[in-house]
């Protein structure tokens, strides 16, 4: 890699909206994440739901599903 061009590279703190914390490598400082794998339905088999803009509810309401 040239010099002078790329972003430092080091540790970065990363924070979940769960309070979950832990160090990896970044080249920002601190994360904020709002779902890690401590919190996520894939690793912690519960069927937590997580919707983004409302697409799901406007998909049932289209289709009549409850």
């Amino acid at each position: 890699m040239k010099d002078k061009i790329h972003p430092k590279y080091g540790p970065a703190k990363v924070t979940c909206v769960c309070g979950e914390t832990f160090i990896t490598g970044s080249t920002k400082k601190e994360l904020k994440v709002e779902i890690c794998s401590k919190c996520h339905p894939f690793y912690t088999g519960s069927q937590r739901t997580v919707e983004t803009g409302g697409r799901a509810e406007k998909f049932r309401k289209k289709y009549g599903l409850k």
